[in-house]
């Protein structure tokens, strides 16, 4: 006898397959519960998803916890000074473990018995269980966790995608020279938008609206680094880009940082898209002038007109690494219609706040441009559900990202579903 299909699943299958490419999904992937379920097993539960930065735990016993959907996962790190991450729940009676969003431990213990278990997971101590009690094979839920140069990546499936060692193998050479482990959290701001997570992924993913959106943004962002149409009025402005970044790449390959386009965000399972910009203006940072926002650049750098390294990753973050600081970005699903956008601003760790930087410069372009993109996608949400939409045609020259973001998620999800 073979298992009756879901609903859920017959549903997803139905939309799927009518989904037209170089369009805009149906408003169910961005209204029905039904559909956020589909996204949490298939999608947040079978792919690689970014949760956190090194500096966030740097010693021993440090942690986080992060929440998606009903899941609430530990990151901490080990005596050995290794990365761990389980299911924050306690096998006793199920009790999550740590409550706060970060903290320091010496053993995890659980609150409610207090059945103890070390940095490594294994439980170590459980009062009042009798002579014959074995603590062996009670020890923390382990969930898949890797670092690709500083950046945590976690895993819920039980074998997760391999292809995520051929995105280290890309990205190390890029991501590496800019030392994300030898930082510190300078800030990290959550905001709440009312809207479905994949309408903040689509938005990130073009900049057809950063000119008319984005005043602070675009001081340090040239117009035509994320796609334009040519025209008889700009082909020589879009000529003069091209050679600044022509001459840029051939600058910053010559100092040992990669900067060619990787792209790889529809035809992987893990896909990924890099690319080292210029950036205009003076060409340092992304600051309200275009200057470094701290003079301790990272690493050993000594220029600090490096461009922005620009990294993507499906299904749910975005990163900028300059000379001076590194930005990173987690979205994470609250609901169908809520959505967690966790931004983290990262400084040389020997940086020191109020003489090498300020955390109103560092923070205040992305700070304004992420309360611009919040205003955006709620009003395209409240559009979707009032009945009237239906799936537009997006831009080939801007949104051609955002037909790679929905092509990869329709794919998995049409592969995960069958």
């Amino acid at each position: 006898m073979t298992n009756p299909i879901s609903a859920q699943t017959l549903l997803t299958r139905e939309l799927l397959a009518r989904r037209r490419p170089g369009y805009s999904l149906e408003a169910p992937f961005y209204l029905s519960d039904t559909l956020l379920q589909a996204d949490m097993e298939h999608i947040f539960g079978k792919h690689w998803i970014f949760v956190a930065v090194e500096p966030q735990v740097p010693e021993a016993g440090d942690y986080i916890t992060v929440d998606f959907g009903k899941n609430s996962i530990l990151i901490v790190r080990d005596d050995d000074m290794q990365i761990k991450a389980f299911h924050n729940v306690c096998r006793h009676r199920g009790s999550r473990l740590c409550a706060t969003q970060q903290g320091v431990v010496g053993n995890i213990v659980c609150p409610y018995h207090q059945w103890t278990y070390d940095l490594s997971g294994q439980l170590i101590h459980a009062k009042h269980m009798g002579d014959d009690f074995d603590p062996k094979g009670l020890g923390l839920k382990p969930v898949h966790v890797r670092s690709l140069a500083g950046l945590i990546f976690i895993c819920l499936a039980k074998n997760p995608p391999e292809d995520f060692e051929q995105m280290v193998t890309e990205m190390t050479p890029y991501l590496a020279p800019h030392r994300l482990q030898d930082c510190k959290v300078a800030a990290q701001i959550d905001i709440v938008e009312d809207c479905n997570w994949k309408l903040t992924m689509e938005n990130n993913r073009e900049c057809y609206h950063c000119m008319s959106n984005h005043p602070e943004l675009t001081i340090s962002l040239y117009e035509y680094g994320f796609g334009y149409q040519p025209d008889e009025h700009n082909k020589d402005e879009l000529q003069r880009f091209q050679d600044i970044m022509a001459a840029n790449h051939e600058r910053w390959e010559g100092m040992g940082l990669p900067s060619a386009e990787i792209d790889t965000l529809d035809d992987r399972i893990t896909g990924f898209r890099t690319q080292r910009l210029p950036i205009d203006r003076s060409g340092q940072s992304q600051t309200m002038n275009a200057e470094v926002a701290s003079k301790k650049l990272l690493a050993d750098f000594v220029d600090p007109a490096l461009g922005g390294l620009s990294f993507w990753t499906q299904p749910n973050s975005w990163h900028h690494f300059m000379s001076d600081h590194i930005v990173s970005f987690t979205v994470l699903p609250i609901s169908a219609t809520k959505t967690l956008v966790r931004t983290t601003w990262c400084v040389h760790k020997d940086a020191v706040e109020g003489v090498d930087y300020t955390k109103e410069n560092l923070t205040a372009v992305w700070n304004a441009t992420n309360d611009q993109d919040r205003r955006l996608v709620e009003e395209s949400q409240i559009g979707i559900a009032t009945g009237a939409y239906e799936p537009g045609p997006y831009s080939p020259f801007t949104e051609g990202l955002v037909e790679k973001f929905c092509n990869w998620y329709v794919n998995r999800l049409s592969e995960l579903t069958k």
